[in-house]
């Protein structure tokens, strides 16, 4: 009875606002101490448009790491996906056929639709895999992502040769570079994908599942849920996901390469922990994740314009992660 009691209380909306609250008093204490050290450079226009193109990718790849993390797993292949899915869609982009359409408009714009259908589906079969490796076949998900990471790695290597692919169409850059009633379309996009998972979390039997599964296992089980198809599902679309995410991205640079956002997997751990998502299953909210990264993406901001060495900016996030973990552990322990 006192596990079903804690396990209400680890749930209830109370607790969720709670963590919804305090993130938006940290993502205002970092823009008043931004603002207040450089606020020349950090308050300009400038600076939060090219944030708006910046936060999207990260932010998708972060609300796929909080999926993944709702069933008590974790993917460490999100960035190899994204890759991968821009790679195969400038390798289309170059091939022969598409090469001798480039005259016409309406026929680029077909190919490009075409592209960015190639690119999902390369997330949808790469997250397949993670889940037949997971669900099917039992293998840990730290180890199976880590795993199927250096192979998309590895298969963008071989893509490649080691350069970036270069050259993507007019219509693909507008998915990274362009503008909707003078708002980014990438910041547009991650809005209606933050809209659309959080219905599907909150609304869905898909989302519901997803929750119980991670709260308690062996519970879900006993009470009739397929486990491993909802599991196998969870990393179908961390996968569709993180190849959004790498279609936003090489739209962005106008360019495609094996080792592009390196530094985003410790950053989307960080920000769907920092969100409120629980590493060990059974609760995430795609709001907290949202503010969660407006507030690493000001924080990282400000350091690049007092001059930070990334690699201390690094240090500060795995420091930063270890913190927000240990935090979160210790207040569950008290419960």
């Amino acid at each position: 009875m006192k596990k079903d009691i804690d396990t209400r209380r680890f749930l209830s909306p109370a607790s969720m606002d709670r963590n919804i609250l305090q993130l938006v008093i940290i993502t205002v204490l970092v823009f008043a101490a931004m603002s207040w050290l450089n606020p020349d450079k950090f308050l300009r226009y400038y600076n939060f448009e090219s944030i708006s193109y910046i936060m999207p990718e990260l932010g998708i790849l972060s609300i796929a790491m909080m999926i993944a993390m709702l069933t008590g797993g974790i993917d460490l292949s999100v960035v190899g996906i994204a890759n991968l899915s821009g790679i195969l869609a400038g390798v289309y982009f170059h091939s022969t056929m598409v090469q001798a359409a480039q005259s016409s408009d309406s026929n680029m714009l077909l190919y490009t639709v075409i592209g960015v259908v190639l690119a999902l589906l390369v997330g949808l079969v790469a997250g397949l895999v993670n889940g037949i490796l997971i669900a099917k076949l039992r293998i840990t998900p730290i180890l199976a992502t880590l795993g199927t990471g250096q192979v998309f790695m590895g298969l963008a290597l071989v893509l490649t040769g080691g350069p970036a692919i270069v050259g993507f169409p007019d219509a693909w850059n507008m998915i990274g570079n362009g503008k909707i009633f003078g708002v980014a379309a990438p910041f547009i996009i991650f809005v209606g994908v933050s809209g659309l998972v959080a219905l599907l979390l909150s609304r869905t039997t898909l989302g519901l599942n997803l929750m119980l599964i991670g709260t308690n296992p062996k519970a879900a089980v006993f009470a009739g849920l397929k486990k491993d198809r909802m599991i196998l599902y969870s990393y179908m679309l961390t996968g569709m996901l993180a190849s959004l995410a790498g279609i936003i991205l090489s739209g962005r640079t106008n360019a495609a390469k094996s080792d592009y956002g390196a530094s985003y997997l410790l950053q989307a751990v960080l920000i769907a922990v920092l969100g409120g998502t629980n590493p060990a299953g059974g609760k995430g909210r795609v709001l907290g994740v949202g503010i969660a990264l407006v507030a690493l993406m000001l924080l990282s901001s400000g350091f690049q314009m007092l001059r930070f060495s990334n690699h201390l900016i690094d240090f500060i996030w795995g420091a930063f992660l270890i913190l927000v973990i240990a935090i979160n552990a210790f207040r569950n322990s008290d419960r």
